[in-house]
């Protein structure tokens, strides 16, 4: 064989298997529901004990003042902690959500994904993006991480397959963390099955309002990649998409919004930063 041929074969190789991971990305984030998962019981009041995973938040998340962000300072866990941080999802591991109310559930989803994206970056700590986890692609978001209720679990499936498919609502984004600093701050409180709406409420008026999410200057509009990764979850067009992030904005920059949506030749751009989310 010449080596153009063998040169244009390694190449086909190549672009197939990345047409590969790519349609397998592609399936991976659409949202369709597991309906396995999307049952609950709303007559079951029990209450699951995130205390564990609130000591590690207190521990370990900070408020950069100065850049009104959240970080997690990965470098300082002791191994305790870290053991303590896997005791937590083995508690959750023993539990079946099925069996629980849909509020409680969607604390369990919450919090189990957070604490679940702490420990894969702990395990590989350190590094300088989530992103290098895993095959440099796909990062760790389809690595069968642990199992619940006999199912084998990825990032991927708690976000894609039952956050965002079975509750149909935008503010999920902002209570979920991705270890970036462009994703939504992780929470500082343990999410509670109490008070949903005002904990889903209070997590969009924080993303939103911060530059890492919208920034206009010169009346240019930069809005983070979540809203164009995910556009089918903020409305069906760019006028319910502002509609939406208006809801939350403080009033300078609801002003300073509704100004753009008037402007016919106004457009967005997007950006996203995967740096760790470490101070």
């Amino acid at each position: 064989m010449s080596k153009l041929k063998l040169l244009l074969v390694v190449i086909g190789i190549v672009f197939s298997a990345l047409l590969i991971k790519g349609y397998s990305l592609y399936s991976a984030i659409t949202p369709n529901a597991i309906s396995y998962w999307a049952v609950s019981d709303k007559s079951n009041k029990q209450q699951i004990d995130h205390t564990l995973w609130q000591t590690i938040l207190d521990g370990y998340l900070v408020e950069i003042k100065t850049e009104g962000v959240r970080a997690f300072n990965y470098a300082q866990v002791t191994q305790a902690d870290k053991k303590a941080l896997k005791d937590y999802l083995q508690q959750l591991e023993s539990i079946d959500p099925r069996t629980l109310n849909k509020n409680e559930q969607l604390s369990f989803w919450v919090n189990l994904y957070n604490a679940l994206t702490i420990d894969v970056v702990l395990d590989h700590y350190p590094v300088t993006s989530i992103k290098d986890i895993g095959d440099g692609i796909t990062g760790p978001w389809n690595m069968e991480l642990l199992t619940i209720a006999g199912q084998p679990i990825t990032l991927n499936q708690i976000e894609h397959k039952i956050l965002r498919p079975i509750w149909q609502d935008p503010r999920i984004h902002y209570v979920i963390n991705c270890a970036s600093v462009g994703c939504p701050d992780l929470p500082n409180m343990a999410f509670s099955s109490e008070n949903v709406d005002s904990q889903l409420n209070k997590a969009a008026t924080r993303f939103i309002n911060q530059t890492k999410a919208v920034d206009i200057n010169n009346n240019q509009l930069k809005l983070s990649s979540i809203y164009s990764w995910f556009s089918q979850d903020f409305g069906n067009n760019q006028a319910e998409l502002i509609q939406h992030i208006q809801t939350f904005a403080k009033p300078a920059l609801r002003s300073q919004l509704k100004a753009i949506a008037s402007d016919k030749n106004s457009s967005i751009n997007f950006d996203y930063d995967w740096k760790l989310n470490a101070p």
